[in-house]
């Protein structure tokens, strides 16, 4: 389906395009134990769109960068969590310059900033579903989702991390991508994408109200009180 042909982007917020987004993964409404997986927090107004339209049971996985130790805006990797299991997914270049410009101690440093990241992650993780069980996911067919994808990083380590629960079916799906789904490829059976190669600067673009997203209201869309 030309989606640009019948919806004009941008979008008019998140729910607006989860609504498109359930449109382009409509082949998966209605398939037996279908689950989508939101990323937190953006991802999350967007997935339960597509939840609603698909007739699917709705969860979170949850993505952590892993910045580096002295410079934290940039990615050394990425941890993630689903289904109550966690993966971890490096940047190996730049883990190995780090590694070898600070020596001994580049490790120690290293892993001080995963396990900050990572008690972040059981923080969200118990936030966001309330002391609920994790969804379970082998076997199942999983959509995973998010607002946009700009670098594929942060989606590629949501799959790494559904991938290592065995689903039956994985698929990564967003509104839109700012420079191809190339990174993610691998990772999934299927992406699925209404306006790729948008060639927009960052994923805010694609959206005329692109707010943050409240822990509030993840936690109301998921049903948590």
């Amino acid at each position: 389906m030309d989606f640009q042909a019948v919806h004009p982007f941008p979008y008019a917020d998140r729910a607006d395009a989860g609504r498109v987004l359930a449109a382009a993964l409509e082949p998966y409404r209605g398939r037996t134990g279908l689950l989508v997986l939101g990323l937190p927090r953006g991802g999350v107004p967007v997935a339960a769109e597509a939840a609603a339209a698909l007739r699917a049971e709705l969860d979170v996985v949850l993505v952590r960068k892993v910045g580096h130790p002295r410079q934290p805006e940039l990615a050394a990797g990425a941890v993630a969590e689903a289904g109550g299991a966690a993966a971890e997914v490096w940047n190996e270049a730049i883990v190995q310059a780090w590694l070898s410009a600070a020596g001994a101690r580049g490790q120690a440093d290293l892993d001080t900033v995963l396990e900050a990241e990572r008690g972040e992650l059981q923080r969200r993780a118990q936030a966001y579903r309330g002391g609920r069980s994790p969804r379970d996911i082998r076997g199942r067919p999983v959509i995973v989702v998010d607002d946009g994808i700009a670098t594929g990083a942060t989606m590629r380590a949501a799959l790494t991390a559904v991938r290592s629960l065995d689903p039956g079916w994985l698929v990564a799906a967003a509104p839109m991508s700012c420079a191809g789904a190339d990174a993610i490829t691998a990772a999934a059976d299927d992406v699925v994408i209404p306006w790729p190669d948008s060639a927009l600067p960052a994923v805010g673009s694609a959206y005329r109200r692109f707010g943050q997203t409240s822990e509030d209201e993840v936690r109301s869309l998921l049903g948590i009180t």
